[in-house]
């Protein structure tokens, strides 16, 4: 698919935007996860296909009810992200369709990531080719383990060989870019089985890794009925030190705190925007978005988690203005995240507030040893980023 269309670019000011879309469907509720779906029990009924086709053209609506609120402004879309739920049920067609249709509405930028993420039960030849036939270019592949046990742990309906399946389906059609997310901390994991995992994940030598640890979060299966068996913090903290000197050996760099890439240029622009606290669109049921308006106040959309209100058009559940205290907090939430350093001149162009007013914030962290700074940048320590729970709380 061909983006890039054209404006008349005369009196219109530029906007550079993320969009996230949240398809909200599912097989199987996963024990550990906290994100809005639904389940869904015959993927490919005539009923289901009906409502999947009402539920896309109800995201355009959506659409243009954020762009009406964004008047004046020229959006460009410098990344899109399909999240869920599991996207890879929606078929490769009403995707072309979907994105299409935004492409009338907003300028997606010639070289704009666009990524969809997919379960290994839902990959398939046809999908993938018409995936790619839309316009995604970049894949992210749920595998979370590659030892059938531990994904039964888990609650989720792939096999290990199907996992394997899946990566090569990819790769074999032609996708570079894609990157494969793995957790550890499973309950009753070894050391040696999440090394396992990791060494798994190498052989098929992913652009981009997502590693991350098992948490726990309230309103899951996993809050109400806590596993019994979780790794001790002692194996935790052996498999983070073992994995993470594991995959520098084979090139990997660790830029975030759960994410290595094997060159720079695949680094996720998609997350990379929402670390750096930019503004991004977020369409569908349950989806976040950012604003920075034009008098330098930040308004925070949550639109509607109940599938039925939503589809009778009544999107958006809460509008917010984001308080000063909060933007601080919200600010250093996602940069400390990023192993780099952080320019205090863009915090004050983002956030419009003054560095000066978070000079005793500063100096605190300096004291205890969790930040070092200089009159250009802050920069978080070894010691910081160990306790960044810790370091959080002084911004509060």
């Amino acid at each position: 698919m061909y983006f890039g269309q054209q404006y008349n670019l005369q009196c219109m000011q530029k906007k550079y935007y993320s969009l996230y879309i949240h398809i909200p469907w599912c097989l199987k509720k996963c024990p550990y996860c906290d994100f809005y779906s639904l389940r869904i029990s015959d993927s490919n009924s005539n009923s289901n296909k009906n409502i999947k086709k009402r539920y896309i053209n109800n995201l355009l609506f959506d659409l243009e009810n954020d762009l009406f609120f964004l008047k004046e402004k020229l959006i460009y879309i410098t990344s899109i992200f399909f999240g869920g739920g599991t996207p890879s049920l929606i078929n490769g067609k009403l995707i072309y369709y979907l994105l299409n249709e935004i492409n009338k509405k907003v300028y997606i930028k010639k070289s704009a990531e666009i990524t969809i993420e997919a379960n290994p039960s839902s990959i398939n030849k046809k999908n993938i080719l018409e995936y790619k036939k839309s316009g995604i270019n970049r894949i992210s592949i749920g595998i979370q383990s590659f030892n059938d046990i531990s994904l039964k742990l888990l609650g989720r309906i792939h096999s290990a060989k199907d996992a394997i399946n899946a990566i090569n389906t990819v790769v074999d059609n032609g996708f570079t870019n894609f990157n494969i997310d793995l957790m550890y901390g499973i309950p009753g994991q070894t050391l040696k089985e999440a090394k396992n995992d990791l060494y798994q994940t190498l052989f098929f030598h992913p652009k981009h890794i997502s590693w991350y640890q098992l948490t726990i979060e309230p309103n899951t299966i996993f809050y109400k009925y806590k596993p019994t068996n979780l790794p001790k913090y002692n194996t935790l903290w052996k498999i983070y030190k073992e994995g993470k000197k594991i995959l520098k050996k084979y090139g990997y760099i660790h830029y975030e705190i759960s994410s290595f890439v094997k060159k720079n240029i695949f680094k996720c622009k998609h997350n990379l925007n929402y670390w750096n606290f930019g503004d991004y669109i977020g369409i569908g049921c349950s989806a976040h978005g950012k604003f920075t308006m034009n008098d330098g106040s930040i308004i925070r959309t949550t639109k509607n988690n109940n599938i039925i209100k939503y589809m009778n058009g009544n999107y958006l559940f809460s509008y917010k203005k984001v308080k000063d205290c909060d933007k601080i907090l919200e600010f250093f939430l996602n940069r400390f995240r990023l192993f780099k350093k952080i320019s205090k001149k863009d915090f004050t162009l983002i956030t419009g507030i003054k560095i000066n007013s978070i000079s005793l914030h500063i100096t605190k962290s300096v004291k205890l040893g969790y930040m070092k700074h200089n009159k250009n940048y802050l920069i978080v320590t070894k010691k910081g980023y160990l306790f960044l729970n810790n370091l959080l709380e002084i911004f509060i």
